[in-house]
């Protein structure tokens, strides 16, 4: 939200810098995220200064220009030629010093400098109305009254003061302060408590209206649980047309694309007052009357933006007498029904929406209006009447007119301001030091927060319809709280804590160690959505087949694209690789900690997983010889077996797996529990999510890793100070035969000894192995802690071995 601080000042005297400013709105709770400096006209107009022609005579062999010596009070008379028709000696005028920027007469800036003109010098330049950027004349310079004061700057002259726009990051619970009235009202409260209790607005905009008396305008609201209050005037022999410029430049300042002074206004009092307005041309309105309602699923609407819109038996409509739709209530105008050059009779509407209806329309259309963001916030229904009259009075004053009607205001069921019963002893305590009930009670009149039934105790709060969300003892104790100042209460001398036994391990603990430990190895972290598509799942093109019943769906009006809650980490990767893809970044180790959802939803629905991907090289580019050009599985493989050994995890079993959504896959479980299951993303998923390189893909069940981690004890462990020695097999083995059955069965028969057993190198000839064969070069490392290793142990130990793979794997062994 933009926020105009030469607007503030408008309602309040704060001689403060916009930094001090900034800081304050942030203590308020109006977060400032950043500001910006405006300036009224590209030229730099604080270089542009009053002063008086001294002499002007023609230059002669010219028909246009004139050398004159010009006075503007700072003791120096200068020499400028101009070009003007009208200059002339005793002119006041506004003279732009070197150095200043302007424009030129085609509309280009440029930098004033001193030079010599037809061999007269020229020290500046006397402007006209367009060279300032203040007007569109050209055909002379811009000359002053008689009385003008020298040397006075032409901002300060021209009243066009540079601005400080804050944008504010406003929270969804502070509806009273998305205009600046309301934000004027918050600083008025800090100064108040904070230095001077005397402080006032300088005003509130109230503005009255003489209203036609018994010719109201005809409205009727079928839709009273949409539209709470519904007010209006009408105003005829209005003369549209453009702004005055000190409209135009507020709304600019704040982002807002002038349109024409009816529209202006109402754009302005939303800024100011916080309620939104509609300007309808009353012409357009068939039957003279204005009907709120709702109308028939699938009716078409042509929005202001010429687009047909299907309306939604849930979207409510402001229509004419003939229940044609005018326009989206509180989101959008019609493109037939708005206020033009030729209208001449313009109905005004004050309303306020229910915020549920306002917001669901806005994300079923996707129109995130001003006034839409403004209703969904909450307006206060107890305002209408004041915008109505600060807008008409507007109307009035900037495009003639007079007021053709009373003022229709259907209002069933007023809304009251909320009581809420407050302690002294409860606001003390949360707050966390002891206010005097004084201050308390100036803080929140100064806030506009009444007070009722006071006792020694306590007193009851009654509550502005302007804040919607202070309904508890605790929201208006955040209200004193926030005027007060976090700062500003005390550090206690003594903490008081309660002990906290945390889960054995810490899931935020490893979590951080897995991190630490991928993006040391290269990889980047990525956060997605848990929302995903279900087209993924179900359907004719699902990529991964679900069923539908074991999916989690959610009404998502706002991307009907994320329909339900992810069951795979799978996609949200793969939409990030395409995405990285399509900006010519292929070469990609990602990893994402996320949950999937299953229904039912219920224990054990929500599972934590990581997920892990790799596609592309396998090493970034470098003059050096690379061993592998890109990233395979065993590039992964190599990256989950040394996480798992980092997290201290071992004694796991290998399961090779053919299936959806892996080409090929192996999976590390200890039982039924699954711990991470690795592989190649299926060609044909890869294919139809676009993606042109092989994608590798880990799954973790973090949950299952967390639970293996519960049982680890660190232990220590004295280095063996015996050798380590090595012997070598050359296996034929079928093809069949897996390196992990070879590492498992030598286990299992060498344990005490068996130090290590690696894979070394593969060899497949059916010419000299046969067919279906395979030769696995496997070494076996053995330690003894105890002592050094005999060769005829070692030799035992081989032939134990040799039997073993003989017997259980069928193997052979290569001489």
């Amino acid at each position: 939200m933009k926020v105009s601080l030469n607007w503030i000042r408008e309602f309040l005297d704060l001689n403060k810098t916009p930094e001090e400013i900034a800081d304050i709105l942030t203590s308020l709770g109006l977060e400032v995220e950043g500001w910006d400096a405006v300036k009224p006209s590209p030229v730099d107009l604080d270089n542009v200064l009053t002063g008086r022609v001294l002499e002007c005579t023609r230059i002669p062999d010219t028909d246009h220009l004139s050398a004159t010596r010009v006075d503007v009070g700072d003791g120096t008379v200068r020499s400028i030629v101009c070009g003007a028709p009208n200059v002339a000696v005793g002119q006041h005028v506004l003279v732009a010093l070197p150095g200043a920027t302007v424009f030129s007469k085609d509309g280009q800036l440029f930098q004033i400098g001193e030079r010599k003109v037809r061999g007269v010098p020229s020290q500046g330049m006397i402007c006209a109305e367009d060279e300032l950027g203040i007007g569109h004349d050209h055909s002379g310079i811009l000359v002053l009254p008689d009385n003008t004061p020298l040397g006075i700057r032409a901002s300060e002259y021209l009243n066009l003061h540079s601005d400080i726009v804050y944008e504010i990051g406003l929270t969804p619970n502070r509806a009273d302060a998305t205009n600046h009235l309301g934000i004027a009202r918050d600083l008025l409260a800090w100064v108040r408590h904070h230095e001077n209790p005397q402080a006032e607005l300088k005003h509130d905009l109230r503005s009255t209206i003489d209203e036609v008396r018994g010719t109201k305008y005809a409205v009727e609201v079928e839709n009273t649980e949409a539209c709470h209050r519904y007010t209006g005037v009408l105003i005829r022999g209005v003369q549209v047309g453009e702004s005055p410029g000190w409209l135009k430049d507020r709304l600019l300042a704040l982002g807002q694309r002038p349109i024409n002074n009816v529209v202006d206004v109402t754009n302005l009092v939303r800024l100011e007052l916080g309620q939104p307005l509609h300007a309808f041309d009353a012409n357009q309105i068939r039957g003279n009357k204005i009907v709120v309602k709702t109308l028939p699923e699938g009716t078409v609407f042509k929005s202001l933006d010429e687009v047909e819109r299907k309306l939604s038996d849930q979207d409510l409509m402001i229509c004419d007498a003939e229940s044609n739709p005018m326009c989206i209530g509180g989101v959008f105008g019609g493109a037939t029904s708005g206020v033009t050059t030729g209208t001449t009779s313009v109905f005004l509407e004050s309303a306020r929406f229910n915020p549920v209806w306002i917001r669901r329309s806005m994300l079923r259309h996707s129109l995130r209006t001003d006034a839409a963001w403004t209703f969904e916030k909450g307006v206060d229904p107890n305002g209408c009447l004041t915008a109505l009259h600060r807008a008409a009075a507007l109307v009035l004053e900037l495009a003639g007119g007079e007021i053709a009607s009373g003022i229709t205001d259907i209002y069933p069921t007023p809304v009251l301001p909320t009581r809420v019963d407050m302690n002294y002893e409860r606001v003390n305590a949360l707050i966390g030091e002891a206010l005097p009930k004084a201050t308390v009670k100036n803080i929140l009149t100064a806030l506009q927060i009444g007070i009722e039934n006071e006792t020694d105790g306590g007193f009851t709060a009654v509550i502005p319809t302007n804040k919607p969300d202070v309904t508890r003892e605790a929201d208006v104790i955040e209200e004193i709280l926030r005027v007060h100042g976090l700062d500003s209460v005390p550090m206690p001398a003594r903490m008081r804590t309660s002990m906290e036994i945390t889960q054995r391990p810490n899931p935020d603990a490893v979590r951080n160690l897995v991190a630490d430990f991928l993006s040391a190895n290269g990889f980047f972290e990525c956060m997605s959505l848990s929302l995903s598509n279900s087209g993924y799942h179900v359907g004719e093109n699902a990529l991964l087949p679900m069923p539908r019943e074991s999916l989690v769906f959610v009404h998502n009006t706002a991307n009907q694209g994320l329909d339900c809650l992810r069951p795979t980490l799978l996609f949200s990767g793969l939409e990030t690789i395409r995405h990285n893809q399509n900006r010519q970044n292929a070469d990609l180790r990602l990893y994402e900690f996320g949950k999937t959802y299953q229904a039912p939803l219920g224990e054990g629905s929500e599972t934590g997983r990581l997920g892990i991907f790799l596609t592309g090289a396998h090493s970034p580019e470098s003059w050096q010889p690379a061993a592998k050009a890109d990233a395979d599985f065993f590039t992964l493989k190599v990256y989950v077996q040394n996480l798992l050994t980092r997290l201290g995890i071992s004694g796991f079993q290998e399961t090779a797996l053919q299936e959806t959504p892996f080409r090929y896959a192996l999976r590390y479980h200890r039982g039924p529990k699954e711990l991470v299951t690795l592989g190649q993303v299926a060609p044909a998923i890869s294919k139809k999510m676009d993606i042109k390189n092989s994608v590798f893909f880990a799954d973790f069940n973090f949950d299952n890793v967390l639970a293996a981690l519960a049982g680890n004890r660190i232990q220590f462990q004295e280095l063996s100070k015996f050798p380590v020695v090595r012997r070598d097999l050359a296996l034929v083995l079928n093809q069949s035969v897996t390196f992990g059955e070879i590492r498992q069965l030598a286990a299992k028969t060498a344990k005490k000894l068996l130090k290590e057993v690696n894979l070394f190198d593969v060899f497949e000839d059916e010419a000299k192995l046969g067919a279906g064969k395979k030769s696995y070069a496997v070494s076996f490392l053995f330690e003894d802690p105890q002592k050094t290793l005999q060769d005829k142990e070692i030799d035992a130990l081989m032939q134990q071995l040799q039997q073993a793979f003989e017997q259980k794997l069928n193997a052979s062994i290569r001489k």
